[in-house]
C-alpha cells in the first residue's frame, strides 16, 4: 500500500458581481508540502461565463488565471511572488481576495498521488 500524503486544495471561482456573490467554478489550486507539488487545473466555458455575465473579459480572466499557473510553476514567469517558497506561493494565491477571481476556503485530505488528486477533484468540482 503507498504512503498517504497531507494535501490542501481550493477551488478557483469567477465571480463576476462580487455584490451578487454568484460564482462559477473554473478551477483547482492543490497543494501537496511533502511531495514539493503545487499546481492549478482550470478551464474557462465562455457560454456558462456569458450566462453570468456578458460583460466579463475572457481573455482577461485567461490572464489572470494564467499567473496562478505561473506563480505555482515557481519560475522568474510567476514574478516576486512565484520565486517564494511552495508554501508561500500557495497561502497568497489562496488568500482572501474582492475581486472576479476569488477562492474557496481551503480543504484538506489525503491522497496517493497529488497529480490524480488534482484531476480528480477537478473533475468533480469544474467539469
Amino acid at each position: 500500500m503507498q504512503e498517504k500524503h497531507l494535501f490542501e486544495y481550493a477551488v478557483i471561482r469567477v465571480v463576476p458581481c462580487v455584490a451578487r456573490e454568484e460564482f462559477l467554478n473554473v478551477g483547482v489550486i492543490l497543494f501537496c508540502a511533502s511531495q514539493g507539488f503545487l499546481q492549478t487545473a482550470y478551464k474557462l466555458n465562455e457560454e456558462r461565463l456569458r450566462v453570468f455575465s456578458g460583460e466579463l473579459d475572457v481573455q482577461e480572466l485567461e490572464q489572470r488565471l494564467q499567473a496562478f499557473v505561473k506563480i505555482c510553476a515557481g519560475r522568474r514567469e510567476g514574478g516576486v511572488i512565484g520565486q517564494q517558497a511552495i508554501a508561500s506561493r500557495f497561502r497568497w494565491l489562496t488568500s482572501a481576495r474582492s475581486t472576479v477571481v476569488q477562492l474557496s476556503a481551503i480543504h484538506p485530505g489525503l491522497c496517493e498521488d497529488p497529480q490524480a488528486t488534482l484531476q480528480r477533484l477537478f473533475s468533480q468540482l469544474v467539469r
